[in-house]
């Protein structure tokens, strides 16, 4: 289950990026999206970002979880047709603790 501080976090991300309608009408779709699974390696593929290092609080604090077989809050990712990338709206440091965990892992997400 997402963890509901994580829409608003997203929100204040996809604020950067896109206009505030348009925000508004990606997060409500987030909320009613089913949890789907994809690769670690996949969604930094698609994303076409750098991955953090283990030195990251956030990442460290998130791998430590992994570790201990606490499940995390599903990622928020945005399919961003214009530019044909995905956008990871939040969870960035929780996909770079799995990637180092295991880059084959499959993680839950919601999709829009």
């Amino acid at each position: 289950m997402v963890e509901e501080h994580d829409y608003p976090a997203a929100a204040s991300y996809l604020n950067l990026v896109y206009a505030p309608t348009k925000v508004s009408r990606i997060i409500s779709r987030l909320r009613a999206a089913k949890i789907v699974e994809f690769k670690a390696k996949d969604i930094f593929r698609a994303s076409e970002l750098s991955l953090l290092g283990v030195s990251n609080s956030h990442v460290m604090k998130d791998t430590n979880k992994i570790r201990e077989g606490k499940s995390l809050s599903p990622l928020l990712l945005v399919r961003d047709k214009t530019n044909v990338k995905l956008v990871i709206a939040d969870g960035y440091h929780r996909l770079c603790g799995i990637y180092q965990y295991d880059e084959d892992a499959l993680i839950r997400a919601k999709i829009a």
